[in-house]
């Protein structure tokens, strides 16, 4: 590999009296000639070198398959009206669907922007169903302009709100308005506004629709907040919750607004507690509170809106499974539990908790909704997946005598068969911690004799996020061209609750990479994994860069997509301000040398013939960098300075450095036919680094396919 020249500046930092170097701090500025030239030069030593891995047609093939069954999700009930999202084979976004005399579609991304930049990143029915609140993001920026259409003719109602992103909706009874969340400021992620717009209330002189908006909530707190709105049915009680950044603690006011404007009435349910809460009113006139407070595992409470601190336990804490989700009918409330990752669903009287009966699910996987009418009514829909089943929906109805939800929707296309084997399996970390990994591999029993082969071992480990089974057809493709897909349930995410959680954020973080590394040496111990491979994203991109920068000789091949990697400087960038509670900041001494313990940037040694060699010459793994430039939660600036500095130290003819680019998409939606391209462009590189032959994906599939199987040079498929 002949890698573009990237000048090493002595540029060295001394914070709180550290010298901390820098020297590609050039790359943070993405419009410089400098960083547009190298990061050419990037483009024309990765693409070509990706194009030409062997595979790459019948991974796109296997890939496009897998991805033709489509899904569907839950639907909201809006009287005899049901809304729901589904996406065919044949389509590149899910469309949002009405459902009534039969079906008829209510927005299509594909049909508003043929190009497939346009992305549905949220939508909310009015009361009675005749309006419809939507965001819309653009190339991948995530910025959710707010729509209202009217449903019967489709036609918009009014000019569109912009700064809407990670809005709630909260409609008023009559569909005249609703309460929203805004930012001030265009040129601003933060500072955020909880206010009440009325539809039709501007007039054509105003230049923005909300001009007239009533101001809620917001003023003088953390511009990190976040807000979330919730109304009653019947419209007296207004819920509005705050958490400051991704902090895992909320708290939430509730008004009554029989007795005057919100703005003057909330009080607390919740505040100043290190808990996470989230409350509603419900259609019976009770106040729901989920919280983790004193019940790190969750918990369900209820009380009267006009004593909103007087809780009442529900639904006790489960010393063994997390408390995810609920519904409530007209005379239950269904719960759903997480135990190690796979879901449980149980039906408890709604006024005392007292279980009636477990419900049967179709095997281990997830509940990814849970979902009843606003009015109760008898039934609950439930989104679900697994390892191998696309996602759909069931139902079941509370009044009849069956525990096992029957299947209201499921994907529209066949997907082809994958024969696996899942199974989960316990292992011990460097602190003696059990920590738990799933396990795809080729065959159609659990006890059948296994060879080792190439393994990838996925994982994420961080804000709470379980990885729970779910349909991923990168692993399906994997494991059918003969290959071991694992899935590590890292301290930092939420499989066993909020105390999991903190054991690998902050000062603990390093349990996370702990966890990892002793993952990796348990697939290689039990003979699994002849060769090993990483790959994460996000949060999970950081958890592979400092594996690969703490443990090279473990890693045989490392797939980094859009990662944090300085861990000094990643609050002055995108939404990192949002995160230090998460992974310190550097501003204080003690979280310096946190972030400085494990920030891969900085963790890069230096080796070889260099005087200024301090370690012995490090060889790294093969390492490919994903990124998006789009992207407004990550800035690719992390995967640039990472990469140069890795590709500064690794010797020519070692294992390669590259980074993949891709414009006009963000952090997280994208079109089917970018996924499918950058999914090929992953498993292609990790299936030449680990000895696997992808064109066996192929033949193992059978099933359609869909017809765009053929790699463009660009990498997106033709």
């Amino acid at each position: 590999m002949h890698y573009p020249a990237a000048s090493r500046l002595p540029l060295v930092d001394v914070l709180h009296g550290r010298s901390v170097p820098d020297p590609y701090r050039w790359l943070e500025d993405a419009a410089s000639e400098q960083t547009r030239t190298w990061s050419q030069a990037q483009d024309e030593l990765t693409r070509p070198f990706l194009d030409a891995l062997p595979g790459r047609r019948e991974l796109a093939r296997a890939l496009g398959g897998l991805l033709g069954a489509g899904a569907v999700g839950a639907p909201v009930q809006r009287g005899e009206r049901a809304f729901f999202t589904s996406r065919t084979g044949s389509q590149q976004h899910a469309v949002l669907v009405l459902r009534e005399a039969g079906d008829r579609t209510l927005l299509d991304p594909a049909a508003l922007d043929p190009s497939g930049l346009t992305t549905l990143d949220a939508w909310s029915p009015s009361r009675d169903g005749r309006l419809l609140a939507y965001q819309l993001s653009s190339g991948g920026d995530e910025e959710s302009v707010l729509h209202v259409l009217d449903v019967d003719s489709g036609a918009e109602v009014e000019p569109p709100l912009d700064r809407t992103r990670y809005s709630s909706v909260a409609w008023l009874p009559d569909s005249s308005g609703f309460y929203y969340v805004r930012r001030l400021a265009a040129d601003s992620p933060f500072d955020r506004r909880v206010y009440l717009h009325r539809l039709g209330s501007g007039s054509e002189a105003d230049t923005d629709p909300g001009v007239h908006d009533e101001y809620v909530f917001g003023e003088g707190r953390d511009p990190r907040t976040y807000y979330g709105v919730s109304l009653s049915r019947d419209g007296r009680w207004l819920v509005v919750s705050a958490s400051v950044g991704t902090e895992p603690r909320d708290d939430v006011w509730i008004a009554d607004l029989d007795a005057g404007p919100a703005a003057e009435g909330l009080r607390p349910v919740q505040e100043g507690v290190d808990a996470r809460c989230a409350a509603a009113v419900a259609f019976d006139g009770r106040l729901y509170v989920w919280t983790d407070r004193d019940a790190p595992r969750g918990r369900l409470c209820a009380a009267d809106p006009s004593t909103p601190t007087d809780w009442q336990e529900l639904v006790p804490e489960d010393p063994d499974a997390v408390l995810t989700d609920f519904a409530l009918t007209r005379d239950t409330v269904v719960v759903c539990r997480s135990r190690h990752a796979v879901a449980e669903l149980a039906e408890l009287e709604r006024t005392t908790g007292h279980h009636r009966r477990d419900l049967t699910l179709p095997g281990p996987g997830t509940v990814t909704t849970l979902i009843s009418r606003p009015d109760g009514g008898d039934e609950v829909w439930i989104g679900w997946t697994d390892w191998t089943t696309p996602p759909g929906v069931l139902v079941h109805d509370t009044t009849s005598a069956g525990v096992s939800p029957r299947v209201w929707a499921q994907a529209p296309g066949a997907p082809p068969t994958v024969q696996l084997t899942a199974r989960q399996e316990v292992y011990r970390s460097a602190d003696g911690t059990k920590v738990r990994l799933s396990v795809l591999a080729p065959g159609e029993h659990v006890d059948e004799p296994d060879r080792p082969r190439p393994t990838v071992l996925y994982g994420y480990g961080g804000f709470s996020i379980a990885l729970d089974p779910g349909y991923t057809v990168s692993a399906l493709a994997w494991v059918a061209a003969g290959g071991v897909w694992a899935v590590a349930h890292l301290r930092g995410g939420a499989e066993e609750g909020e105390s999991w959680h903190r054991a690998g954020m902050r000062a603990a973080k390093q349990n996370v990479f702990d966890d990892l590394h002793a993952a990796a040496e348990h697939l290689r111990s039990t003979g699994r994994a002849d060769r090993l491979g990483i790959y994460g994203g996000s949060n999970g991109g950081l958890l592979v860069g400092a594996a690969l920068t703490q443990r090279p000789d473990l890693y045989d091949a490392v797939v980094c997509s859009a990662p944090l990697l300085d861990m000094v400087r990643y609050e002055l960038f995108g939404l990192g301000r949002t995160w230090n509670d998460e992974f310190g900041t550097a501003d204080d001494p003690a979280e310096l040398d946190w972030l400085l313990g494990y920030s891969p940037y900085h963790a890069v040694r230096k080796g070889g013939t260099d005087p200024a060699t301090v370690h012995p010459a490090t060889i790294y793994p093969a390492t490919l960098f994903e990124v998006f430039d789009a992207d407004t939660r990550v800035d690719p600036l992390h995967a640039r300075k990472m990469c140069a500095a890795l590709q500064a130290v690794q010797p020519e003819d070692g294992p390669p450095i590259l980074l993949r680019r891709e414009t006009d998409v963000g952090h997280a939606a994208r079109s089917v036919d970018r996924t499918v391209a950058l999914s090929v462009d992953t498993l292609s590189f990790l299936a030449a680094q680990l000895g696997l032959d992808p064109t066996q994906a192929d033949g193992l599939l059978g099933g359609d396919v869909l017809s765009s199987d053929v790699l463009s040079s660009d990498g997106t498929v033709a």
